[in-house]
């Protein structure tokens, strides 16, 4: 910028906008002298040194060329009133970025104090006090922060910013328990939560990044659906909107965490159905349309509360995981998303003895296989998925050593552990969960079977049974089958993944027993002329007793195993040893293209 000590030149071609000085003032070093403008661009030429000003060789509105003299500088020093700063710096805040400033704070809690009352007053949280409850701390970037709904025909700017505050969703990137999520929130307060045009813009942007960076996504979804009153962008319909194409996409890709509370309605339901997994609190109401849209369909008129309890939603599998509120909400959804973030450092177990005793001694005794779930697992490990539906398998995640695993369980306190339509649909889902994300599997057997009977059969039970064989046959992730009792038939085929050799390993407990169907209809069906045959009804059951004992004894454990049709018969106590010995420390996420939403 300068030829000399004392001689100012133009560091370009351009035309001279503004003298800032006059001949005989005193500059400080960096003070702006001459403003040139080129290419439509203001530069500054500012003083080399300190010191007073000479002759000045330029006009304003004339063009000069590069390294042309525009004013000399005799260096020396300067009085204090000379030593101005720079022009636009200084202690206060640029105009501009006070503007920003203001309008970002204008949508934080802080300063919507009537909006954060009423959802206190409500018990309830704010969509920003769940994101911050949600993500690490410090670590939520905000996209779309400044967006406001599409009504500028109808409202003024100021009322915009006001009261649609981020267009109604917060949305951004964090990392949760130490690894980047995407998490969007659809904001209640605003609108009622619904799909407005510039927060389906953002959920397209942040949907796009998850999939571009194989980011887990956390959906809060609360809210009442598509948004009519958005009237500054001409359409007809929207059908063309990708967010619900794109949200699908990922599924099997990413982690998909779901969280309902309070209304959830129309498009927010169908995001919600998406998710892999959907925890919902006491109060919300879940739907794939809300009052305006049954009465509109001429349905008659329901109240919101009417559409979709949890009194509904968790028995008929469309919610995983009931909570309380908010709070135990997030806290579950961390627990969930903890369990793709790969082993745990420390663990714990409780006395593994106990083990010996959870399957009673007599063979035809219900127990509680949670029981044995808690007692396999690392202490405190267990997350049970659905557990208000298809009571006759539990299915879990786990970890075993620190490591995560998929857990299924026959229940033999449901129709005695039968695997019915609805516990075969639960466990046909949680496997392909599994497979997409790289869990390995731990099936724990005690089953007769598959339900059967012409009731049974109305449910369609051949189809849904089947999926157990489709899905077990494809998975990439690895089996562990330990049975405790029960392996009757196909039921037992289909825990093991389609056969006892599919597993990396199939073990069985002394209290395990094995049959092409259950001992006792064995019998009675194998030899039913025979038992027919012996007229006095004493002997005749007598006859059937020592039958079963027999066929008892040919397929108990020891038996099976003599005859290698299971690995090893084990030690209760033992089990958590093979599971970690038969299963490989690192599983490849599968190449499953999505998973089943039901």
């Amino acid at each position: 910028m300068i030829g000399t000590m004392d001689t100012v030149i133009a560091p370009m071609r351009g035309t001279v906008v503004l003298i800032s000085v006059g001949q005989g003032d005193q500059v400080a070093e960096g003070q702006q002298l001459v403003v040139l403008e080129s290419m439509k661009m203001e530069h500054v030429v500012a003083a080399p040194a300190a010191g007073r000003v000479g002759e000045i060789a330029v006009t304003v509105g004339e063009t000069v060329r590069r390294d042309q003299v525009l004013l000399t500088v005799e260096p020396g020093v300067v009085t204090e009133a000379a030593q101005q700063p720079e022009q636009g710096t200084g202690d206060g805040i640029r105009r501009d970025l006070a503007e920003v400033l203001a309008r970002r704070a204008a949508g934080l809690d802080a300063n919507r104090p009537e909006a954060v009352e009423r959802r206190h007053r409500d018990g309830r949280r704010t969509a920003r006090e769940n994101v911050d409850d949600l993500c690490d701390p410090g670590t939520f970037v905000e996209y779309g922060a400044l967006a406001v709904a599409a009504q500028r025909q109808r409202r003024s700017m100021a009322e915009l910013v006001a009261k649609t505050p981020a267009d109604g969703m917060v949305a951004g990137v964090a990392e949760i328990n130490g690894r980047e999520s995407v998490v969007v929130a659809y904001d209640a307060t605003v609108l009622a939560g619904t799909q407005g045009y510039y927060n389906h813009a953002k959920k397209d942007r942040m949907f796009e990044l998850a999939a571009r960076r194989e980011l887990p996504v956390v959906l809060f979804a609360e809210g009442g659906g598509g948004r009519p009153g958005d009237t500054d962008v001409q359409s007809v319909a929207l059908l063309d909107a990708p967010a619900f194409s794109l949200f699908a996409r990922l599924s099997g890709r990413v982690p998909l965490v779901g969280v309902a509370a309070g209304r959830c309605f129309a498009g927010n339901a169908a995001l919600l159905g998406c998710c892999d997994v959907i925890i919902a609190t006491a109060g919300a109401t879940i739907g794939m349309g809300g009052p305006a849209m049954i009465e509109g369909g001429g349905l008659g008129v329901v109240a919101p509360e009417d559409v979709g309890p949890m009194s509904v939603q968790v028995p008929n599998g469309v919610v995983d995981i009931p909570v309380a509120d908010e709070a135990e909400a997030v806290r579950v959804a961390k627990q969930y998303l903890s369990y793709f973030g790969g082993a745990a450092d420390e663990w714990s177990i409780v006395d593994q003895d106990r083990l010996r005793a959870a399957v009673p001694a007599n063979r035809v005794r219900a127990y509680d296989v949670r029981e044995v779930i808690d007692l396999i697992a690392d202490a405190g490990s267990v997350l049970e998925l659905r557990a208000g539906f298809g009571q006759g398998i539990h299915t879990a995640l786990v970890r075993v050593e620190g490591r995560p695993m998929g857990l299924i369980a026959n229940n033999p306190g449901h129709l005695g552990g039968a695997i019915d339509r609805d516990a075969a649909d639960k466990a046909a889902r949680f496997m392909q969960l599994c497979d997409s994300h790289g869990l390995p599997i731990v099936s724990l057997c005690d089953t007769p079977g598959f339900m059967v009977g012409p009731e049974s059969e109305k449910t369609a039970t051949v189809r849904h049974f089947s999926r157990l064989f489709v899905i077990g046959a494809n998975l990439t992730v690895p089996v562990c089958a330990v049975v405790l009792r029960k392996a009757y038939g196909l039921g037992a085929m289909a825990m093991f993944g389609g056969g006892s050799k599919i597993p990396c390993a199939t073990v069985a407990w002394p209290t395990a027993e094995f049959g092409a169907m259950g001992l006792e209809g064995a019998v009675k069906l194998g030899f039913r002329r025979e038992l027919e045959a012996i007229a006095d009804p004493v002997r005749r059951n007598e006859t059937l007793e020592q039958m079963v004992a027999l066929a008892y004894e040919r397929g108990k454990a020891l038996n099976a195993a003599s005859m290698f049709e299971v690995d090893d018969v084990i030690d209760p106590a033992a089990t958590r040893g093979w599971i970690a010995a038969a299963l490989p420390k690192r599983v490849a996420r599968g190449t499953r293209p999505n998973v089943d939403t039901w």
